[in-house]
């Protein structure tokens, strides 16, 4: 949820804010998921295929995949995902999936408790075992790697940066720090490349 709309005109000067407090390869890595044409979602058959590519991603690491919506039950029930959702929310599940520890990918929800969509909250609930400020690190590192997938696969992955506040305080020294080091944070679970770029892999860490 975008918690101060952004007039469109307003872009790319927030956009330029935020860069120039990072280095250049991270410069680079906001280049991409930048583009202006990707700042509306996609709709119609651009969205139907979005939405498949998504899918074959998510088979392709592994993840089972269910008919329906999660508000049949769980987005993710520990063992398969749930189709009938948004592209960008398909990728957002992946990445959760790839940067989740091993016992964690077992567990509805991850662990992390209930998402937007979860039906079943109270079951979510119970099955959490994350909280507060791991939560919440753990969140960040999702929202950004969903995004360079959407960025990587041609979706149009501004739209998801916006709507996850990461404009939010652009002009402040924080803002850029944040996103240097989620980027750092990811490298180092192995699942973005040196240059930033997503990796279809899982991350490199215990239970």
């Amino acid at each position: 949820m975008i918690l101060t709309p952004i007039e469109p005109g307003t872009l790319p000067a927030r956009l330029e804010r935020l860069a120039s407090g990072l280095a250049a390869p991270q410069r680079a890595v906001l280049q991409r998921i930048a583009d202006l044409t990707g700042a509306q979602r996609a709709e119609g058959a651009d969205a139907a295929a979005h939405h498949q590519r998504a899918l074959e991603l998510a088979a392709a690491l592994g993840m089972g995949i269910l008919p329906g919506s999660p508000m049949l039950d769980f987005g993710w029930n520990g063992k398969a995902l749930r189709q009938e959702t948004e592209a960008y929310v398909v990728l957002h599940e992946i990445a959760h999936f790839q940067i989740a520890p091993p016992g964690r990918r077992r567990r509805i929800d991850f662990g992390l408790g209930p998402g937007p969509e979860t039906g079943n909250r109270a079951a979510a609930e119970r099955a959490a075992s994350v909280f507060g400020v791991e939560r919440e690190a753990e969140e960040a590192l999702a929202s950004l790697l969903g995004v360079l997938w959407e960025a990587e696969l041609g979706h149009p992955a501004l739209a998801s940066f916006l709507d996850q506040n990461c404009l939010e305080g652009a002009e402040r020294p924080q803002a850029a720090a944040h996103f240097a080091a989620v980027l750092d944070a990811l490298s180092r679970l192995g699942l973005i490349d040196p240059a930033g770029r997503p990796q279809p892999l899982l991350a490199r860490r215990q239970n």
